[in-house]
């Protein structure tokens, strides 16, 4: 009888414990589906809060869930390749044309038509067969000690490999996509061979072997280590306005100066993004692209990152404003990515680490 009791009270727990797991999974399958809904799911090489605050923006607005996966540039380029077909990725972010350009190259990237876009977006920040579309913009200029070196002084790009600046130029290395597109428009605009013999006299006058990013060879004018510097534009305002009395302080001391402004412009690249070729939600995708370049979002962009709006309706921001007016470089920026491997032929060449 006990052990008749005994298997029947087993029996009881096995029929509650599944009923408990059947009203679990219930649950779960209706939170699941609670929670379906319009979704885009974005690949971004940028790692900024500013774009996070974009990104929930965008949620309240639409309703479309923004679902970010985080990397380095190259590497979810590779992720998106190898996945192929099966790929979450609606949309690529990333910075610099030349590393749009190499998307665009590998096939993972589809064209996309919207109004919205071309009216927001200036055709010369569109890829020409519009498989990318440029977001933010930044002007890869000089900084200089004020203390050491006057703006009349400074000239052009080509002026700094002059004898003049012998052990006085900092830059970062050659691996970065910066140098490699800066090179790569002086190969547009000067030719090859005089763009190569840019780079190797502008390596006699390196101040130290490159090192760091574009903060560290501010540090390194501050330091005493050299007196000029090429740096993107953003990351001398994000010194400006650090936390970090020691950085502002840096940064402060410092002039900025648009090169090639009586010849061919002042570099200039972008952050962009392309809708990938096998987007599940192209729509969604297209949707992020056109509120990112929205003038509420340009004006977010440029306020909190001290990136240039691509969108001509948004003004420059107060600090970048006193900056002042500068001439751009004219040209395609597909030039670029098809001078960028180029660009690293030539560095390897003339011993630009």
């Amino acid at each position: 009888m006990k052990k008749s009791l005994g298997i029947l009270i087993a029996f009881l727990l096995v029929v509650l414990t599944a009923c408990g797991n059947d009203s679990t999974s219930s649950k779960n399958n209706s939170e699941e589906k609670k929670n379906d809904g319009p979704e885009v799911n974005l690949y971004t090489a940028r790692h900024y809060d500013v774009d996070d605050q974009l990104y929930k923006e965008f949620e309240e607005k639409t309703g479309i869930k923004v679902n970010v996966i985080k990397g380095e540039a190259d590497e979810l380029l590779e992720r998106i390749k190898r996945e192929g077909d099966a790929t979450e990725a609606d949309l690529f972010l990333t910075s610099d044309a030349g590393r749009l350009f190499r998307a665009k190259d590998a096939g993972v990237l589809q064209a996309v038509s919207s109004e919205t876009l071309d009216e927001q977006i200036p055709e010369k920040f569109q890829d020409t067969d519009q498989m990318w579309y440029g977001l933010t913009k930044r002007a890869r200029v000089i900084v200089y000690n004020k203390e050491t070196v006057k703006e009349e002084d400074l000239s052009t790009y080509e002026a700094l490999a002059e004898p003049e600046w012998k052990g006085k130029v900092l830059v970062r290395s050659s691996e970065n996509v910066y140098n490699q597109s800066l090179l790569a428009s002086l190969i547009e605009i000067n030719g090859e061979d005089e763009a190569k013999k840019w780079a190797a006299n502008l390596v006699k006058n390196f101040a130290r072997d490159p090192e760091g990013g574009d903060k560290d060879q501010a540090k390194a004018i501050a330091a005493g280590i050299g007196d000029v510097a090429i740096m993107n534009t953003y990351y001398l305002g994000q010194m400006l306005n650090s936390e970090e009395q020691e950085e502002v302080k840096v940064a402060e001391g410092l002039g900025i100066f648009f090169p090639n402004q009586d010849t061919t412009g002042t570099h200039v690249n972008v952050s962009g993004a392309g809708v990938v070729k096998y987007a599940k939600n192209k729509d969604n995708a297209i949707k992020l692209l056109e509120f990112l370049s929205s003038e509420k979002a340009q004006g977010t962009f440029a306020e909190a990152n001290y990136e240039y709006p691509v969108n001509a309706a948004v003004e420059p921001t107060e600090l970048l404003a006193s900056w002042g007016d500068f001439k751009e470089q004219d040209i395609p920026l597909s030039s670029l990515g098809e001078h960028n491997a180029a660009s690293i032929l030539m560095f390897n060449e003339v011993g630009w680490k």
